[in-house]
């Protein structure tokens, strides 16, 4: 039960058994009528419930008369003039039973119209907002139908809507493989994820995938597959389009744009060289590579010390505002034992001194200081001497006496020093090259683990320790980690630019050079960019 207080403009139905079937609609205006038609309205509705109908009838048209000639006012000027009893979950029509016993009989039911019901509705629930302090967002427009709106408009209009397909991304989870992820995410079949396979030129970007690896692609409105875009690096990838009149994919590469842009750090050396390199913004691959480039001539362990400086300019190619596939231009270490400056010559990728010399060293091909006998060269068909069985022999052996000087073929750094049950005492050697070198059935090792070394220094006496006939030398060079015949590979020799070669360095390296000098090294500065690349297809 709630209580209307004011209604502004109320349309009723009178409607009972005892009033002419003819019903009257009447309009009240109650804040705007004037005083006669004031006095006028309780007559009207007295007469309504005491008079037959046709004198009611008459009576309620004489006060609608009065009444329509009153204009219309706000609601909110409004005051509470008449208070009526609703209960909206009664039915519309109430009998005389609907009254409590005692009571006296009200007369004829007063019926509301259902847009009366309707805008009462809406009133109550302002002023219940407005009471709590909340806002109503209700809809109180007209229904769409009643103004001759199709009520199928927005179907029809969403059914003239172009389709536009859109790139989605699709990222590897554990244990997907592309035949999975193509049937359950693009609608094909194991026919069509074939061909799409063979059509690529390198087939691992689909075959071997990585968790967090992710591609591209677009469905058409059916679902079905439109184009696929798979990235082998954050520069180069394939696009593979279907061609539905032909029902085959074409594949085409993509090459994105970038641009290089140079970076300048510098820093003073406190603690580890790696972590005083960081310290400066250098990521960690550019710090590997910088040590990598300055080991070849300096010893971290023993050469560094607090308070030394160092300067790094590295490029970097900038994709979709990544930076990627950084490289280091040119380095300087001024320290209180050594100092070294290098350059990198874009016609061949090496580092070289700013007099064009090389930092590679040479390679020597014998580990002896003198040439010894070749027991046993390097064969991989060779029949072994204690088992008798085909056995690959992937070093050689110098047959000379326990105790003689192992001396290290290259500058590098002692990788392992240990004991094998078949190879006996044993060295392996990191070459400054990228080689490594290893020397089996040792007497006794003279350096540690870590230690660097250089070409000509003695490392080891020869012995005849693990599984051995007599006492020799094994020495192999490794390649990539694999072994290559010592006596025939070709190795790397000291390498220094000349003639045209070492002036274009010369002239290339002013730039980055000049950039060293006006380095601070308290901290990390930048920057010179210069845009370089091709357009993507």
């Amino acid at each position: 039960m709630v209580t209307v207080l004011g209604a502004h403009k109320l349309l009723e139905t009178l409607d009972s058994q005892e009033i002419s079937p003819a019903s009257r609609h009447l309009a009240i205006d109650l804040a705007n009528a004037s005083s006669e038609v004031t006095n006028a309205l309780p007559v009207a509705i007295a007469h309504t419930q005491q008079t037959p109908a046709p004198l009611a009838t008459a009576s309620l048209d004489a006060g609608h008369q009065a009444l329509s000639a009153a204009g219309e006012v706000p609601l909110s000027a409004l005051t509470p003039s008449e208070v009526i009893d609703v209960d909206f979950d009664m039915p519309v029509m109430l009998t005389d039973a609907n009254y409590p016993p005692g009571e006296a009989e009200p007369g004829p039911i007063v019926a509301l119209a259902p847009s009366a019901v309707k805008t009462a509705e809406a009133v109550i629930a302002t002023a219940t907002d407005e009471q709590a302090g909340g806002t109503s967002y209700d809809d109180l427009s007209v229904d769409p139908v009643e103004l001759g709106e199709s009520p199928t408009l927005q179907t029809e209009l969403a059914a003239k809507e172009v389709y536009v397909p859109e790139w989605q991304t699709y990222t590897v989870q554990a244990g997907d493989t592309f035949a999975v992820m193509a049937e359950r995410s693009l609608g094909l079949g194991y026919r069509e994820t074939t061909r799409i396979i063979k059509s690529l030129p390198d087939k691992r970007v689909l075959t071997h995938w990585r968790i967090g690896d992710s591609l591209d692609y677009k469905l058409d409105e059916d679902g079905n597959l439109l184009a696929l875009r798979i990235m082998k690096d954050a520069r180069r990838g394939f696009m593979v389009k279907r061609d539905p009149q032909q029902d085959s994919f074409s594949v085409a590469k993509i090459e994105k744009a970038t641009q290089a842009t140079q970076r300048l750090f510098a820093g003073t050396v406190s603690g580890s060289f790696s972590l005083s390199a960081e310290a400066t913004g250098l990521g960690v691959a550019d710090v590997t590579q910088l040590t990598q480039v300055l080991g070849k001539k300096i010893d971290f362990r023993r050469d560094t010390r607090k308070g030394d400086k160092f300067q790094v300019l590295v490029e970097s190619d900038m994709i979709d505002g990544t930076s990627t596939d950084s490289r280091i231009l040119a380095a300087r270490y001024e320290g209180t034992r050594k100092s070294l400056t290098v350059v990198r010559n874009a016609a061949d990728g090496r580092y070289y001194t700013p007099d064009g010399k090389g930092l590679d060293p040479a390679f020597n091909r014998y580990p002896l200081a003198h040439k010894a006998r070749i027991s046993s060269p390097f064969n991989l068909s060779r029949r072994h001497p204690v088992t008798g069985r085909i056995s690959p022999h992937k070093g050689t052996d110098f047959a000379v006496r326990v105790g003689t000087p192992v001396l290290s073929t290259a500058d590098g750094v002692v990788e392992l020093v240990g004991n094998h049950p078949l190879a006996g005492r044993y060295l392996v050697l990191r070459m400054d090259n990228g080689y490594k070198t290893r020397y089996l059935h040792l007497s006794r090792p003279l350096v540690k683990k870590g230690e660097r070394v250089k070409m000509g220094e003695k490392i080891a006496l020869s012995g005849n320790t693990g599984r051995s006939t007599g006492p020799h030398l094994h020495y192999e060079v490794m390649v990539n980690n694999r072994q290559v015949d010592a006596m025939r590979v070709q190795l790397p020799n000291n390498k220094s630019l000349s003639g045209k070669a070492l002036a274009a360095f010369k002239r290339e390296s002013q730039n980055m050079l000049a950039k060293l000098e006006a380095a601070d090294n308290t901290g990390a500065i930048a920057k010179a960019s210069t845009p370089t690349g091709s357009d993507e297809s």
